[in-house]
């Protein structure tokens, strides 16, 4: 039986209201594509390709850094962002929007707000850099987990630096980044190959080596 008593609920109305407001710039960043691919993918409006030619133009393609001929011009530089604002799906959005609604904050307390969203830009950067020195993978890569895992780089340095400056365990620390690994790992296996870990990966190296460059 659920709790909605007036303390729990204006308690939580409150929560989402303290969530930074580049927080929910990238937010609707990400809403708008995926509202209307899913409407089309539903029929309710535009055409039933619209996902396809969002993947195609938009989504990052390993082999356009390998001499693939691009859809136009810009697309070898520009996928390297655009990426990260198309999901695969509602599900695929909501997985990563509940992960930016829970590490966007803390590192926004660190940085500021402009400041977070250039990191959160070079965090898209280096997650589709991992994607491009490991392509595995033949199929467009789309999502903001490159720069989510960035930003969990970012929080876990941080937590590193603080307990090493302190002289306590750093235990915790590698404890979190293997059980990071192991999901990885895991996910790789059941989705049959199919997860961008280099992704996961290049966005996590490179947020580590943010938060090297700004004390928190």
């Amino acid at each position: 039986m659920s709790d909605l008593s007036p303390n729990k609920s204006d308690g939580a109305l409150r929560g989402a209201r303290v969530l930074p407001w580049p927080v929910w710039l990238i937010f609707g960043l990400c809403l708008g594509p995926e509202l209307w691919l899913s409407g089309t993918d539903l029929g309710l409006w535009g055409q039933a390709t619209d996902r396809r030619w969002a993947f195609e133009y938009l989504g990052f393609w390993a082999g356009l850094v390998d001499g693939w001929l691009p859809n136009y011009a810009l697309q070898p530089w520009l996928m390297f962002v655009t990426y990260g604002f198309l999901h695969a799906g509602l599900m695929h959005f909501g997985l990563n929007m509940l992960t930016l609604f829970s590490l966007g904050p803390p590192v926004v307390r660190v940085t500021g707000p402009w400041r977070f969203l250039l990191s959160y830009a070079a965090l898209l950067v280096a997650g589709a850099a991992g994607f491009a020195l490991f392509p595995i993978l033949q199929a467009p890569m789309v999502g903001a987990s490159g720069a989510l895992f960035g930003l969990a780089g970012m929080v876990l340095c941080w937590d590193y630096q603080r307990q090493s400056s302190r002289h306590r365990s750093i235990i915790p620390v590698l404890k979190t980044i293997a059980m990071i690994a192991v999901l990885n790992l895991a996910l790789w296996a059941a989705m049959d190959g199919q997860l961008a870990w280099q992704t996961h990966l290049g966005g996590f190296v490179g947020g580590w080596l943010l938060a090297l460059m700004i004390r928190a």
